[in-house]
């Protein structure tokens, strides 16, 4: 199964030149699982004809548990493998290929756990979830989200985190501030309306922003304790001897569990429109994707607990984001648990290690076990 899967290339990327289809990963899982006896539904995201979801369900009836993968992969350099990225190579007690790790080997995995169930009267549902875009838009979890689909008591979703269980994550926002001034010749100021001097103030507004979220929020549960807020990139103006006539910075910030995203952008735009008419430009403050918010699942949850003592590692929490918080929206105890290891995701050669696979499939049973039997 993980041949096939690797062997359909499915990278989602925001530049549309690297942007593919998953449908043909789609396919692979859905005639599986139809064959397992699963309920099948390939359900398109909308405003994307080449991208879809598929649930697929196993069983009847309330509660259950999800077991989520995202079908994409992010792209790759080939001329930097060692070996065809969309071809499994079995060397060094691993397995090499372009998302053995993230994460179409946890998809493998679940359908192989899967299998030992097709045959027993379940009291709850075994769910299959696999999800378009995760690594771009996250447009299959928001599409979930709308839909209000699938239900379920509790959900792991398998991004690799070396089989130990994740119950937090900080969010994710991408946004931008864009100015338009008005160009003349640099040397009578009067002329024009500097971009670059309006700019300015904003990074200063912006720095103080981040200092006072810093003093207001900490969480000792993450390496870097605090909400970041970094200042990635900046273009304006186009000659030393012009008025800056436009500028943008794009920036990245970092919410804690507990911040809103929304809130977040309110106050961002509260603190930065008034310099529009203070440097008589026009000044745009917005988001670059909708981003992705911070996830907490309480440490006394029945889920953590379980994954706790199955894994034998306490449940921690990571940098980067997932999913969780969209399949916590719809209601489920969510946490991150996977296969393989975050190191080796987006990387050249990346890999899963043989001494991975079976410890997978022996939890996700145990867990099916425990929510479906």
């Amino acid at each position: 199964m993980l041949r096939e899967l690797i062997a359909a290339p499915s990278i989602s990327s925001t530049t549309p030149d690297w942007d593919q289809s998953n449908l043909a990963v789609i396919e692979h899982l859905h005639t599986w699982l139809e064959a397992l006896g699963f309920n099948c539904e390939v359900m398109p995201v909308p405003g994307e004809p080449t991208k879809a979801n598929l649930i697929a369900t196993l069983g009847t009836g309330p509660g259950g548990l999800v077991l989520s993968g995202h079908t994409d992969t992010v792209p790759c350099d080939p001329q930097l493998w060692r070996s065809d990225p969309f071809k499994v190579e079995e060397r060094d007690q691993r397995l090499y290929g372009l998302g053995t790790c993230d994460m179409k080997g946890f998809l493998a995995l679940a359908v192989e756990a899967a299998k030992a169930f097709v045959d027993q009267p379940l009291k709850s549902p075994l769910i299959i979830l696999a999800t378009a875009d995760e690594e771009s838009s996250m447009s299959g979890a928001r599409a979930l989200v709308d839909a209000g689909r699938p239900k379920a008591r509790a959900a792991v979703i398998g991004e690799p985190s070396s089989l130990r269980p994740v119950r937090m994550h900080k969010g994710m926002m991408m946004e931008a501030v864009r100015i338009e001034g008005r160009s003349g010749h640099s040397s009578d100021p009067s002329l024009g309306a500097n971009a670059l001097d309006a700019m300015q103030q904003v990074l200063n507004e912006l720095s103080a922003f981040r200092t006072e979220l810093q003093s207001r929020y900490r969480n000792s549960d993450f390496r870097v304790d605090v909400p970041t807020l970094n200042f990635g990139c900046i273009h304006g103006g186009d000659n030393p001897n012009r008025i800056c006539g436009h500028c943008e910075l794009e920036f990245d910030l970092r919410p804690l569990p507990g911040m809103s995203l929304e809130g977040l952008r309110d106050a961002i735009s509260a603190r930065l429109l008034p310099f529009g008419e203070r440097f008589g430009v026009k000044l745009e403050a917005r988001p670059l994707f909708p981003g992705i918010p911070a996830f907490e699942t309480p440490a006394s949850s029945e889920l953590v607990n379980l994954a706790e003592k199955l894994t034998g590692h306490k449940a921690q929490s990571v940098a980067y984001g997932t999913e969780a918080p969209f399949l916590q929206q719809l209601g489920m105890d969510t946490i991150v648990m996977g296969p393989g290891s975050i190191d080796q995701a987006h990387q050249p050669d990346e890999y899963l290690a043989l001494d991975q696979i079976q410890p997978t499939i022996d939890i996700l049973k145990q867990m099916i076990t425990r929510y479906c039997l």
